[in-house]
Parts: C-alpha cells; sequence; structure tokens
C-alpha cells in the first residue's frame, strides 16, 4: 500500500483548488437542520455529484425533516468481498442567514464558513477520495455504501434505523465527523449522550400571606438539582449538568411548578443502566411535592474495543507510508458513529476535515490537510 498512499495523496494535492471550489458550493447552500427546504437542497446537490460518479443514489424520503441520501458503488471486478459503510450528515447548527454574517472566505491558510468543519468538508472529502482511487487505478475488495443524513444535529432522529440497517451489513464504518484538534487526531471513543427532564409539581399558595399552606415547586426542584449534582464521576466518565430550569408565574405566587433538563453524558455503556436506576428512584424531599422524570437516552457510548484499536492502527500505518503522525482522542461528544459502534461493528470516527470553532462564528478548516486527509480515507477504502 506504500507507494499506493504516495500516488493518492500526489493525485488529490493536484486537485486542491477543486476541494475548495466544492466545498465553497456547499457551504453557501445554507442546511439547517429544521428546515427541510434547506436540507434537501443541499441534498439534491451532493446526490448529483455521486450520480456523476456513475454511483446508485437512492433518496430516503422524509416527511418533516431533511431526506437522507444513499449512495453505493463498487470499483472491483466480478463480485464485491463485503461492504464498507463511510457515514456522514448533511445538516447543521446555523438559521438560515447565518451565511450574510459570517460569510466563506479564505485566508490565512483556512477556509472559513458556516458548515465548513462540521462537516460539509467532509462531504467534499469522501467525493474526492473516490475520484483518487479512480485515478490511481486502485480496485478495492469491497462495495462502498455513502449514508448522508438531514439530522445528525438534532439527535437522528429519522436516520439512526437506517443507519443501524446499513451497518450490520457493513465490515467497517468510516464516520467524516471532523477530526480532533488541529493535529487531526481520530476519534476511537465517544461518550453516551442522554438527556432528561425532571418536573416537579407543588401546590401555589400567596407567597405573604399564607406560604405554608403552599409546597414551592422550585425549592423542590433546587434540591432535587443538588441531589444529581451528586451523580457526577469524572473517573467514571460521567457527567450530569443541569442545563435549562424554568418554575413559577408571578412574585408573589408559591410556584406550582418546575422543571429543569438535565444533559447526561457516560463512558461505558453499563453506567446508562445505573443512571436510569437513579433517575428513576429520584423521590420527593418536601412533604406534598410530586417529582416526575422523563427520558434519558440517545446515543449510547462508543467505546474503545479490541477492533476499534486494530481499525486506528491500520489507519496510523497508512499515515506513516506518507510520512505523517496520527494519534486518536476521546471525545464527550456524541456522533451518529455512537450507534455503529455499540452494535459492535468496527468504527473510526473523526475522519473528517482539519479545523476548529464547530458550532461558532469562528469555524473553519485547514486547507493544507485536505489532501492528506482524502488521501488516509481512500486507503482505508482501498485496504479494508
Amino acid at each position: 500500500m506504500d507507494s499506493q498512499m504516495k500516488e493518492l495523496v500526489v493525485v488529490l494535492r493536484a486537485r486542491l483548488s477543486d476541494m475548495v471550489k466544492m466545498l465553497e458550493r456547499f457551504v453557501r447552500c445554507e442546511s439547517p437542520s429544521h428546515d427541510k427546504k434547506a436540507v434537501d437542497q443541499l441534498g439534491r446537490i451532493v446526490a448529483d455529484e455521486w450520480k456523476r460518479r456513475g454511483a446508485k443514489v437512492r433518496v430516503l424520503r422524509q416527511a418533516r425533516f431533511g431526506d437522507h441520501v444513499r449512495a453505493e458503488i463498487w470499483l472491483g471486478k466480478g463480485k464485491a468481498a463485503g461492504q464498507i459503510m463511510v457515514l456522514g450528515h448533511l445538516d447543521t447548527v446555523y438559521p438560515l442567514g447565518t451565511l450574510a454574517k459570517t460569510p466563506f472566505r479564505v485566508s490565512g491558510g483556512r477556509v472559513w464558513g458556516p458548515g465548513a468543519f462540521d462537516m460539509k468538508g467532509g462531504l467534499v472529502l469522501a467525493l474526492f477520495s473516490l475520484d483518487a482511487l479512480r485515478a490511481a487505478g486502485i480496485q478495492p475488495k469491497k462495495r462502498f455504501v455513502f449514508l448522508w443524513t438531514s439530522d445528525e444535529e438534532i439527535g437522528s432522529g429519522t436516520s439512526r434505523r437506517e443507519i443501524e440497517r446499513e451497518a450490520r451489513r457493513s465490515d467497517a464504518v468510516l464516520v467524516l465527523e471532523p477530526a480532533f484538534g488541529v493535529e487531526g487526531r481520530l476519534k476511537t471513543a465517544r461518550k453516551g449522550v442522554g438527556g432528561a427532564e425532571i418536573v416537579v409539581t407543588g401546590r401555589s399558595a400567596h407567597a405573604g400571606i399564607d406560604p405554608e399552606k403552599g409546597v414551592n415547586a422550585v425549592h423542590e426542584l433546587a434540591l432535587q438539582i443538588e441531589r444529581l449534582m451528586r451523580l457526577n464521576d469524572p473517573r467514571r466518565g460521567v457527567s450530569v449538568q443541569t442545563t435549562v430550569v424554568s418554575g413559577g408565574t408571578v412574585t408573589n405566587v408559591v410556584p406550582e411548578h418546575a422543571r429543569a433538563s438535565v444533559d447526561i453524558r457516560y463512558s461505558r455503556l453499563a453506567d446508562a443502566a445505573r443512571l436510569r436506576g437513579k433517575f428513576q428512584s429520584l423521590r420527593p424531599i418536601l412533604k406534598g411535592a410530586r417529582v416526575a422524570f422523563r427520558g434519558l437516552g440517545d446515543r449510547p457510548p462508543f467505546e474503545r474495543t479490541v477492533d476499534v484499536r486494530k481499525l486506528f492502527n491500520h489507519a496510523q500505518s497508512l499515515m506513516r507510508e506518507i510520512g505523517l503522525a496520527l494519534s486518536e482522542a476521546s471525545t464527550g461528544g456524541g456522533s451518529d458513529g455512537n450507534f455503529t459502534a455499540a452494535l459492535g461493528v468496527p468504527t473510526l470516527d473523526g475522519l473528517g476535515a482539519v479545523g476548529d470553532g464547530a458550532h461558532s462564528p469562528r469555524e473553519h478548516i485547514l486547507i493544507r490537510a485536505l489532501p492528506e486527509r482524502a488521501a488516509l480515507l481512500a486507503g482505508l477504502l482501498a485496504s479494508l
């Protein structure tokens, strides 16, 4: 694979300006998760690019959110020896009009713009990795399925089933979420992500005349939040953070209702059941109050298994062939790779663009890293 990796890099460096032009086109097509029309517009652009490359494209229609795009291609001869899945998303966190405030620009060796890093750069890498394999005359052993979803940034509610179905057919999953840090580290572990809501019901009363007749729902909620803080366990990778709180109506009424949203992260699947049990066992502290719990599970943890480690070691060896170092990282944020890793399918995440500032006006990617990242993806597709 040594000479092939070097050839892939040469091919891709020659096409760097084309990669930036395509990235500009994708970034200028704003695609906020909650705007189906906008996401579908980007989906059509991406689908057309895959069709031009001879892929068999299927649009997975959705009623409320954007459509998902599935592209399948086989570059070999005869029958494929298996399937590799490449996973990414079309949607971004930015509302329509963000581009007018933080426009696409090229400056200081970087591409700036909403969604460039997370993760339209990954969409570009996938297309050019395929181009490079063809230009180098490399015939992989397995067919490729590229799945681009429309709702990753809002929980993958409509795409999870399709992601898991495709992953079960695959020998490995390569996730084009952004790299970790400017060193371009791959992500070999992610925390599980959950969300819970604590709902408290008390009893209203006049806060000045007869407060003793009331049961203060805000006070009860504060006591419950203090109890929840004890569930934090950094050594186990468990964090429980109350993030949004509401309660009460006016200042002279003992509040009857209060609620809080809680963000939950955990590194081990076993901790999900333990945390659920803790939340379900919450009991009122103030006499007369009632406490209810809703939710918890969202994304299971992406654990660094033996198979994940082997996959990373292989990626590391490919980069070594072109004289570049590659390291790994774990992160508290979740991705669709959590779903595939939890199924036991070898998954490698963070294979997308190198940059910084995701979900902020500072979002950007490093231009010089685009060819080597596309070469890494192409090398993995060719050798797995």
